[in-house]
């Protein structure tokens, strides 16, 4: 738009002939005649012309839209990766000098706390270096049973302690058919499943109940996994997608906030959408949606 002016040149020229043509004494006419059975013809043709320009110029706004947001999301994502790059430029070292500094002190409670929190702040740089490059990895594509992938997912977590002492089902549909595949990198969408049940494991208790459930709808297959657990206050639901956020009720579980996100971020790189529910006190479901 910052060059509307253009479309003011041809009228431009037309009043410069007209006022060319008035001045030179120009008098002559040109007569157009039209047969009156056509111009019911004639009237469509222009009726068409015009929708069609509309249709062009409407489709070419809504691309340069389009453009515009997606340049939008990639310099907001290269600026986080910039600033991710620097955070851990300036952090590993200082962290690596104390942890250094700490193993040559007389072991004592104060000291063996004060290494527990430069590993935190270790693992908290490695998981946004991690995120960073899930945001700009090339992805692997290839059809992904997720089915296998789901039940690989709980075997996997069947190493973690937590698993020992909840319940943990897996449903996948079987009738009128399985879920068909769909195209992904196999390995982040592991990585994101994966996540969503480990942090359902992490903030449940004892003798909750976990289910990861899969579904075929218009488009698309879900993947969703849903807990008994703690729940999130509906105040802090929105907060859950965003890097480092941690709710009120999550102080006492070791984490770095970046689990959501991670997921979040695989799920929109293969064009697919995330949506969580939560009741405080009664449990979680978040679901995953992936295109066909």
């Amino acid at each position: 738009m910052k060059r509307w002016w253009l479309a003011l040149i041809p009228l431009a020229l037309g009043l410069i002939g007209t006022v060319v043509g008035v001045a030179a004494g120009d008098r002559r006419r040109i007569v157009v005649t039209w047969q009156f059975e056509w111009i019911w013809v004639q009237l469509g043709l222009l009726v068409t012309v015009v929708l069609l320009l509309v249709i062009a110029v409407r489709a070419a706004l809504r691309r340069r839209e389009l453009r515009s947001r997606e340049n939008a999301v990639a310099g907001e994502r290269a600026e986080r990766r910039r600033f991710v790059d620097r955070l851990d430029h300036e952090l590993k070292n200082p962290v690596t000098a104390i942890r250094l500094g700490l193993s040559n002190l007389p072991e004592t409670e104060v000291a063996a706390g004060l290494d527990a929190q430069a590993q935190r702040l270790t693992r908290l740089l490695a998981d946004l270096r991690k995120l960073g490059e899930i945001e700009n990895a090339q992805l692997e594509i290839a059809p992904v049973d997720l089915e296998a992938l789901g039940r690989e997912v709980v075997d996997a977590v069947g190493e973690l302690p937590q698993s020992t002492d909840r319940s943990l089902a897996v449903s996948f549909p079987r009738a009128p058919r399985p879920l068909p595949p769909v195209r992904g990198d196999v390995d982040l969408l592991f990585l994101a499943v994966y996540n969503l049940v480990a942090n359902a494991l992490k903030f449940s208790q004892p003798g909750d109940r976990i289910e990861l459930r899969g579904a075929e709808d218009e488009g698309g297959v879900t993947i969703e996994v849903a807990d008994t657990g703690r729940g999130i206050p509906a105040e802090e639901q929105g907060l859950v997608w965003e890097e480092l956020a941690r709710g009120s009720h999550t102080r006492d579980v070791a984490g770095s906030g970046l689990g959501l996100p991670f997921v979040r971020t695989i799920v929109e790189r293969h064009g697919g959408s995330v949506a969580l529910r939560s009741r405080l006190g009664e449990g979680t479901s978040v679901r995953l949606r992936l295109p066909l």
